[in-house]
């Protein structure tokens, strides 16, 4: 069965949402992406600076990492896509939409 990572980039709309958004996303957010089947786990971060290392202007402030095993991909995302849709898995007025969140897929190799 493979294995992979879906990878997450997105940002709170404003500092003042930002507590909103982190609640939403852990307690709300997550658990729904979870109940899809074919993810298995989450792990979410947030950008900072250390030493030399700059935050570029614009970046996403906010990362996640959910590990997934799945036959069937497309059939995962698909679930993800309906289950949003149908509120299933909650949004939030809380996530900037400007630049839309990222989602990039990233198999196992080997």
């Amino acid at each position: 069965m493979p294995r992979g990572v879906l990878i997450a980039q997105s940002s709170p709309v404003s500092a003042e949402l930002e507590e909103e958004y982190n609640r939403w996303y852990d307690e709300d957010h997550i658990p729904g992406i979870l109940q899809v089947p074919g993810f298995l786990a989450a792990r979410r971060y947030h950008v900072r600076e250390a030493g030399h290392l700059q935050v570029p202007p614009g970046s996403f402030r906010y990362l996640t990492v959910y590990e997934i095993e799945t036959d069937d991909v497309d059939a995962m995302l698909r679930e993800l896509r309906a289950r949003s849709a149908d509120g299933r898995v909650p949004r939030s007025r809380t996530v900037a939409m400007q630049p839309p969140p990222t989602l990039t897929f990233y198999e196992l190799r080997g």
